[in-house]
């Protein structure tokens, strides 16, 4: 174990973190590796096995969920398609690049009333906080938790050990708290946007080279809320960050000077440019730890306005609509998402719904064909639809398992993210041209004839489809 998780303020602080007190008392549901991996049932473990955890060396979270609160969580992450790595060779930078965005956010929830736990991780900051889960806002995201038929889907996937904790209930409060969170991340994007010299994205969407001549974002990073309560955790502060380990980086970010380690820390009396500073220093990772409470804060009345801002909005309007329709049930997908015309669609599109693995995996795919398939008269419920039949179809070896991740809710909130932000307004689609699909990387042209995205954009422009 590591001489600085003897230290008893870092202890102190872990603990802390699961909520509850105590390791027996813990209201986390369980321990695992960070989600920079898939989800393994097999690496679950109790709270009270922490120090079995410490021990092993690797990235810790804590569960999503919770048995007393609901949580909220929103990254706001440098990602750079062309050299991963980049983060960690060069943090200053990254995180000069990530300031003006992370103060917007910060600033938006402080508007609202909330005051969330800030941390700073390897590559980005983030954002938590709670409510109670008997509280009466609790109450009232259970009432809008959408599709009761996939939240059954959800449950029925949790391992059986946590099905008391993690019932139905908590699966329809997380799937309303989905909707609110992309309510919150357009309004931080939209903010954010301004002020930053990078793109601005929610969720990691590829970009062509930006004004600094890379394939960079700042990615506003809601995608937990595509995959089951069950499946998400929140990295815990003080924990070593493996993340470059385990990307097969290690390498090269250990050839850094002043790299041997990276620990999560709380943005606790020191900005940003100082906790890149201290976070490879043992003596001052403890000194924080003795000063800094990492308690996962409750935000009741900030959450309640945020609530209310989220039902009166245009995207509320918008997910009326959307899910005002039901995907297409599973026996007639033959009949009816199988046999969906493609050669009235751009080239790439058909590429990408005749190879889509592992296209269809990656939000820019899933953008891509939200956008055509919108510019094509299909409603946004049925774009999902598509996109999930091709998920639940062995014959494409996804090389995901599906028995933990729900292929209809991550279908769903991808095509909702995407047609809500063209819905209100949000995305101009600026970037929906054959140029810069090629340089994304999504462009494939047919081997004869030729290609074109501007109907679709044309299309998507128009005054009756906006």
């Amino acid at each position: 174990m590591s001489p600085l998780y003897a230290h008893p303020a870092v202890r102190d602080r872990l603990i802390e973190f699961l909520g509850g007190g105590s390791l027996d008392r813990a209201t986390a549901i369980y321990l695992t590796h960070t989600d920079g991996y898939n989800f393994d049932r097999a690496r679950l473990r109790r709270p009270a096995e922490l120090d079995r955890l410490l021990e092993a060396g690797t990235d810790i979270a804590r569960s999503l969920a919770d048995s007393e609160s609901i949580l909220f969580h929103v990254d706001v992450d440098y990602v750079n398609f062309d050299s991963p790595v980049q983060a960690y060779l060069d943090p200053e930078r990254t995180f000069a690049l990530l300031e003006p965005a992370a103060q917007t956010v910060e600033a938006l929830l402080l508007g609202l009333g909330i005051r969330p736990l800030h941390l700073i991780t390897g590559q980005g900051h983030h954002f938590i906080w709670s409510i109670a889960r008997n509280s009466p806002s609790a109450d009232l995201l259970d009432a809008l938790g959408p599709a009761p038929e996939l939240l059954d889907a959800c449950a029925q996937r949790v391992p059986p050990t946590h099905r008391k904790s993690i019932d139905l209930r908590a699966h329809g409060v997380f799937a309303a708290t989905a909707l609110v969170m992309e309510y919150l991340a357009h309004r931080e994007k939209a903010a954010a946007g301004h002020v930053t010299e990078i793109p601005v994205e929610i969720t990691a969407v590829h970009v062509g080279p930006t004004a600094t001549g890379r394939r960079e974002i700042i990615s506003i990073d809601i995608s937990e809320y595509g995959d089951p309560l069950h499946t998400r955790s929140l990295r815990m502060p003080f924990t070593r960050y493996c993340k470059p380990s385990f990307l097969g980086l290690a390498h090269r970010v250990d050839s850094a000077p002043g790299l041997p380690a990276i620990y999560s820390l709380p943005l606790h009396e020191i900005d940003a440019r100082q906790a890149v500073k201290f976070r490879s220093v043992d003596a001052e990772v403890c000194a924080l730890a003795q000063r800094a409470c990492v308690r996962i804060p409750i935000q009741e009345a900030g959450t309640a306005r945020l609530l209310h801002d989220y039902l009166t909005s245009a995207l509320r309007r918008f997910h009326l609509h959307y899910y005002a329709e039901h995907h297409d049930a599973a026996g007639r997908w033959a009949q009816t998402y199988d046999r969906t015309p493609l050669e009235p669609l751009p080239a790439c599109m058909r590429h990408l719904a005749t190879w889509p693995n592992d296209l269809l995996l990656k939000p820019a795919g899933m953008q891509l064909a939200t956008r055509c398939l919108l510019a094509a008269g299909w409603h946004p419920r049925h774009i999902a639809g598509f996109i999930r039949s091709k998920f639940e179809n062995p014959a494409y070896h996804w090389g995901v398992d599906w028995s933990d991740y729900a292929p209809a809710l991550r279908a769903d909130f991808y095509t909702r993210l995407f047609a809500g932000q063209i819905a209100v307004g949000l995305d101009q689609l600026g970037d929906l041209s054959c140029t810069s699909n090629r340089e994304k990387g999504f462009c494939f042209p047919p081997a004869h004839g030729s290609c074109d995205l501007e109907p679709c954009r044309r299309s998507l422009l128009a005054p009756s489809l906006s």
